[in-house]
């Protein structure tokens, strides 16, 4: 007896899951694209749904009030649109408050999501439709994170390792480099140092090879041993001369490699046809122009935040197809096709509200802690993780990840990605934090204005560092230098 019911139920929550899972990548991708890239996405939707309607564009009020009553509308009928009265079959038809209490608990739902697609059987319906889904975007052009996430949601990953897979993938820089050490990101989202190790393995594993690469170095390492040349001649000089590869020291190579300079040179021509930026080849346009999402500015001795809304339009669900379901003469199958596009619009329109309060939400709480950054600039700038801003705006880390990816933030000091702000710091001496970002900027004015004749060496760097109450390793001063594009002292001393 218990068998049977027990089937029922499971059968069930699987068919919930279909469901709602195109939604949450629908809402997940209006949270995640810049206000520019919106429009487009926004503009497909309108093209598939014949129930949405575009209204003339106006700008996105942060007023507390105007706030309520958009949400008022998105939780009920549409605040443009006559309530419907005529029968209480239509009301109940146009009832989706079961719907929205769902998306008001969003990230709830992906990990659940998440979680039963990490189940013990082997291909279930779930599995099949992301195959499917899968082949079926091969034929559109994709991003690079599309493109990545695809390939994870083929593999068989835990719900920590698809976590932080996922704010990896969104933390690549244009390259496609990881920008950030696994320990950094277990840092700023919290989860386990073992699951980033593993999620950070696995995507270098990944098309394009090179894709997840730390350094240029370990970049072109990757790709050759994708072609199979892992034991070659031009892997041994990436791996053990990229310091004399990079100036071209072709004899010099070949002395300590003990072959002949002919061979080097052949080397270092297959080394010239890898690709030194593997994430190039999925940027739609690498001349675009960056527009901020949102702009912050000095009102007297308040900050104001004003988000970008020229691109996104304006939409409420049409009349026409409210009253032909209100007048019951469509058959079930019409009516329960409009029904369901009718959901489909109002899951959007609340999705790009959600995403505009929550990208509000989440600047108004870097202002908060980056004030002096705001006022004073980058030497200010404090650290700050995600898991902080998750906790006060009340949303999971990984929603905070995705809201600040692909952003920019219109400050006094110029135009910064939102990811800018989110960064792991140090204690000093007179016990103010310091943000690695500062700690970089130090490096780089003691450098600026070292005697070329006698350059500091990293060492020196730390002790100088030190004089400022500043206590870090050789090896990290080391790498900001790398991060920074600044070569060691000893290429950097002027001869002359």
């Amino acid at each position: 007896m218990s068998g049977p019911g027990f089937s029922q139920d499971l059968r069930h929550r699987q068919t919930q899951s279909l469901v709602l899972a195109p939604q949450l990548r629908q809402s997940l991708k209006i949270l995640q694209v810049a206000a520019l890239d919106l429009r487009s996405v926004i503009q497909e939707e309108l093209q598939a749904n014949p129930a949405l309607e575009e209204l003339p564009m106006e700008g996105v009020s942060l007023d507390k009030e105007k706030d309520d009553t958009a949400k008022a509308a998105l939780d009920g009928a549409d605040a443009s649109a006559p309530a419907d009265s005529d029968t209480s079959e239509s009301r109940e038809e146009m009832d989706f408050s079961k719907e929205f209490q769902i998306l008001n608990k969003l990230d709830e739902d992906w990990r659940d999501h998440m979680a039963n697609a990490g189940g013990a059987q082997p291909f279930t319906s779930e599995d099949a439709e992301k195959r499917q889904h899968f082949f079926d975007s091969l034929v559109s052009e994709t991003s690079l994170q599309e493109h990545l996430m695809q390939q994870a949601e083929l593999a068989d990953l835990s719900p920590a390792v698809v976590e932080a897979m996922r704010y990896l993938v969104g933390s690549l820089d244009d390259r496609g480099f990881l920008t950030q050490s696994p320990a950094d990101v277990a840092l700023q989202t919290g989860i386990a140092l073992e699951s980033v190790q593993e999620a950070v393995q696995l995507l270098k594993t990944f098309d394009p090879a090179g894709i997840g690469a730390q350094s240029l170095e370990e970049c072109l390492l990757l790709q050759l041993a994708a072609k199979g040349r892992r034991d070659t001649m031009a892997a041994r000089i990436v791996r053990d001369h990229f310091d004399l590869l990079s100036r071209r020291r072709i004899p010099e190579i070949a002395r300590k490699l003990g072959a002949h300079a002919d061979d080097v040179q052949v080397a270092i021509e297959e080394i010239g046809t890898l690709d030194p930026a593997p994430g190039r080849r999925f940027a739609e346009d690498n001349n675009r122009i960056v527009v901020p999402d949102v702009t912050v500015e000095k009102d007297g001795d308040k900050w104001t935040i004003s988000l970008n809304s020229d691109y996104i339009p304006r939409l409420r669900i049409s009349n026409t197809y409210r009253e032909l379901i209100a007048k019951g003469t469509l058959s079930k199958e019409e009516r329960d096709y409009l029904r369901e596009r009718i959901r489909s619009g109002k899951f959007l329109i609340n999705s790009i509200e959600q995403r505009q309060q929550t990208i509000e939400r989440i600047t108004r709480e870097i202002i908060k802690v980056q004030e002096p950054f705001f006022e004073n600039g980058v030497s200010q700038l404090k650290p700050l993780t995600m898991t902080q801003i998750a906790e006060v705006v009340g949303v999971h880390e990984t929603t905070v990840s995705r809201a600040i990816a692909n952003k920019f933030i219109k400050t006094p000091h110029g135009v910064f990605d939102m990811k800018f702000f989110f960064t792991p710091g140090y204690q000093a001496d007179s016990g103010a934090a310091v943000s690695n970002k500062s700690v970089k900027e130090m490096i780089h004015e003691i450098i600026t204005i070292e005697d070329r004749s006698k350059p500091s060496s990293d060492q020196e760097i730390v002790a100088k560092l030190q004089e400022k109450g500043i206590n870090i390793a050789r090896r990290t001063v080391a790498k900001y230098r790398e991060e920074l594009g600044l070569l060691p002292s000893n290429l950097r001393r002027d001869y002359t």
